[in-house]
């Protein structure tokens, strides 16, 4: 019992430290490896190497893989590839279905891209497809935000489901995270639409626009911005590459080697391998470059996407630094022991992982934590094996919705760049995230059954 009060204190001690106190989540969990290493008595002679190699070999195994398809994003976002795969599904799906087609640009596009920043970027093209289609822009608003924020929490290569996948050391199956992935997500987004589709003719009160508001979110002047966009093809394919290579590398893997065991095989694994297949994704983003200079510019995104990157990186590493202490700790065997006999499987991290969101804000973070402290305990809840790992991460991912209200910073610019009053985005946009979560794990679940 000891042993849980020191855990609870520590994650008590975490979320405090970050919502409280404004302390980087990197220094907290930094800090909770430090204090627990002491608080679980484990060797003092051990205590500085279990941190430092756990943090060494997190970056080793994720740090350019998050890197890579930060810097993918980025230059999807400011070269105007983003606006260019939204107008080409627009083309596709048209405007019949105004939440539909804004809920699958979300989920698209938030692949590479940020959802927060997904949402700044395709703002104004949600309150253009509003007004054409003449439907309330709280439906729109609702449909976006879930749209993005199904892929923020379950489609690698966004940070939070990577992280998750590094700590629970089965990076090596992004091919089945990715492809469950999908199938959660999409779950959760139609779940999402559906919500939002019951707004659809309500005449919601939003706040006054700001003076000048109007001229800095008109869809025309944003998209001239750009210059000319990028064709459709060119803007996909730094995403579809890296997702198709790591795919076909899974299928190659399987039992009856599809490809053989050849030349052939080795290549096709070679590609698809995380880091290599995010390399290649990166060079083909080089391609939606233009004008002179071109250099110059790639330079300035990469040196964008390691600004972004780099917390992530640190969080996620001072993480699984946490987490090793933790498995070191006689804590593991008492909740093993304890938690084998309740045949929770799933719902653990799950819950976990929601807790943790709501408490704190964050999704990556509420990821990050929730994986190392998940990652001794899989034993116990028979989710030891490559599968349970994997959908170990999905339900991790669809705990991290549940759910978003002040302390999330996406809640706060999908609301303020919406104008939707603080009281009705309780109303619709929170509920939505708690819709959207439940719908994933539930997803999650099923999957669980069938294949564990």
């Amino acid at each position: 019992m000891l042993s849980i009060a020191i855990l609870v204190t520590l994650v008590a001690a975490i979320v405090f430290a970050t919502t409280k106190l404004k302390i980087n989540p990197f220094l907290a969990l930094l800090a909770a490896a430090l204090i627990g290493g002491f608080a679980f008595g484990l060797p003092v002679d051990t205590i500085a190497s279990t941190i430092t190699t756990a943090f060494g070999a997190t970056l080793g195994n994720i740090g350019l893989i998050i890197l890579f398809g930060t810097i993918i994003g980025v230059i999807l976002e400011r070269t105007g590839a983003a606006i260019a795969m939204a107008e080409a599904l627009i083309r596709v799906l048209g405007t019949r279905f105004p939440t539909l087609t804004m809920s699958v640009i979300g989920f698209i596009v938030s692949i590479p891209v940020f959802c927060d920043s997904g949402f700044v970027i395709l703002n104004s093209l949600k309150k253009s497809l509003a007004a054409r289609a003449k439907v309330s822009l709280v439906a729109m608003t609702i449909a976006l935000m879930t749209g993005l924020y199904a892929t923020h929490v379950f489609v690698p290569p966004t940070p939070g489901p990577l992280a998750a996948a590094g700590n629970l050391n089965v990076i090596d199956q992004l091919g089945l995270i990715i492809g469950f992935g999908l199938i959660a997500a999409a779950v959760s987004a139609v779940a999402g639409l559906l919500w939002a589709n019951r707004f659809l003719k309500k005449n919601i009160e939003l706040m006054p626009e700001v003076a000048g508001e109007e001229d800095e979110q008109d869809y025309d002047k944003i998209r001239a911005s750009y210059g000319k966009l990028p064709n459709a093809f060119m803007a996909f394919l730094p995403i579809l590459a890296p997702i198709l290579l790591i795919c076909i590398a899974s299928i190659a893997k399987l039992p009856n080697r599809p490809f053989g065991e050849s030349g052939l095989y080795i290549a096709v694994v070679f590609l698809g391998t995380p880091v290599i297949a995010l390399a290649v994704g990166l060079l083909a983003s080089v391609f939606l470059l233009r004008g002179k200079g071109k250099l110059d510019i790639f330079g300035e995104h990469v040196t964008e996407g390691i600004r972004i990157s780099a917390p992530i990186l640190l969080i996620t590493a001072s993480g699984a630094a946490f987490g090793a202490v933790l498995a070191a700790s006689d804590l593991t065997d008492f909740l093993g022991s304890s938690l084998s006999t309740l045949g929770l499987g799933l719902a653990v991290p799950f819950l976990i992982s929601a807790a943790l969101k709501t408490a704190q804000g964050s999704s990556t973070v509420a990821m990050v934590t929730t994986s190392v402290l998940l990652l001794p305990l899989l034993p116990a809840l028979g989710l030891d094996s490559d599968l349970g790992k994997v959908l170990s991460v999905l339900a991790i991912g669809a705990g991290a919705m549940v759910v978003s209200h002040a302390n999330d910073s996406y809640f706060w610019v999908v609301s303020q760049l919406s104008r939707i009053p603080v009281a009705t985005a309780y109303r619709t946009l929170t509920p939505a995230t708690a819709i959207q979560g439940v719908a994933g794990f539930a997803a999650v679940w099923v999957i669980g059954l069938i294949v564990l």
